[in-house]
């Protein structure tokens, strides 16, 4: 049976952080919403699974993951899931509880890159924030960027295992999600991102040693992968890369 992720079918977004996970491992999975409607899929689809009367433990939002007659909402929590199921969430539970904490702290940064474009309403159109967004872009930048990369630096560099990963020896979920964390902030803010991996040569090394792996790299090449836009989370307005 396949899992169904159910998400946005049109961005990136929180989304493709499972769906990484699903690709790095070569998981038989639907993107629900990016199928036709003719077999079942559509944002018609996505909207029937997300608001079904009938399921007392409903998502709040996408992304979702059904598996079977399980649904497991919230990114976080979806990688936790799988995380054990795909062999992505290191040796013991020790191990499963650090990747999870990684994880959200990966999280945390994903909302704060997100706020930079909308740091007043999610529902108002960025031009009508635009100057609370340069502020709140110049402190992401000079201060956010730097603390989160430096913090993973420092993990990698703790890993009694080696540098090559945050946990342990193999690839886990926070492996991924730190590639796609990188990835997104290099096309929202190039300019500041490209200074501070200057000066977290780990972080960097992590982010090219995930990209090339046989799975994630076809994956990175084919059409399965949305390109970043500005729809999604991570947004290049040039103004707010200082």
């Amino acid at each position: 049976m396949s899992y169904q992720l159910h998400y946005w079918p049109t961005i990136q977004g929180r989304g493709e952080f499972v769906r990484l996970a699903l690709e790095a491992t070569g998981a038989n999975y639907v993107d629900v919403a990016r199928q036709p409607p003719a077999k079942g899929g559509g944002e018609a689809a996505l909207g029937r699974s997300l608001n079904d009367p009938d399921n007392p433990r409903p998502s709040f939002a996408p992304p979702f993951l059904v598996d079977g007659d399980r649904l497991v909402g919230q990114t976080a929590t979806i990688l936790l899931y799988l995380g054990s199921r795909l062999g992505l969430a290191g040796a013991g539970e020790a191990d499963g509880l650090w990747t999870q904490q990684l994880q959200l702290t990966i999280a945390d940064a994903v909302a704060e890159a997100h706020d930079t474009h909308h740091p007043i309403s999610g529902n108002a159109y960025y031009e009508d924030q635009r100057d609370a967004a340069l502020q709140r872009a110049k402190a992401f930048r000079e201060e956010r960027i730097p603390k989160f990369l430096g913090w993973f630096e420092q993990v990698l560099k703790r890993n009694p295992a080696g540098h090559l990963h945050l946990v342990g020896n193999s690839l886990t979920y926070a492996d991924l999600s730190l590639f796609q964390l990188v990835a997104g902030l290099r096309y929202a803010f190039p300019k500041t991102t490209a200074g501070v991996l200057a000066d977290t040569p780990l972080v960097a090394g992590l982010h090219g040693n995930v990209s090339r792996r046989e799975r994630v790299h076809a994956y990175l090449q084919s059409p399965r992968r949305i390109a970043f836009n500005e729809e999604g989370i991570f947004r290049h307005y040039p103004e707010l890369d200082g």
